[in-house]
């Protein structure tokens, strides 16, 4: 499954391991996902689906509704 964020575009970004003795490691940094179910009043349903916890914050300020609204704009399917 995807670890991209539709609503902040967060995807996972690449760096290095460092270990006490400097020695390097490629890791993999990934955001902090979540599998959510949001009640839709404009639409009259739930809506599932996959974010960042950035971006669950951001859908409490601006509402479920204004950033759904911008997601089908992206063509994203819910």
């Amino acid at each position: 499954m995807s670890k991209y964020c539709p609503v902040t575009g967060k995807k996972p970004v690449s760096g290095n391991r460092v270990s006490h003795a400097n020695n390097k490691a490629k890791r993999v940094f990934e955001p902090n996902m979540h599998e959510k179910r949001l009640w839709s009043p404009e639409l009259g349903r739930f809506v599932r689906l996959r974010l960042s916890a950035r971006a669950l914050r951001t859908i409490d300020k601006r509402g479920v509704d204004t950033v759904l609204a911008e997601l089908k704009q992206q063509g994203v399917k819910f």
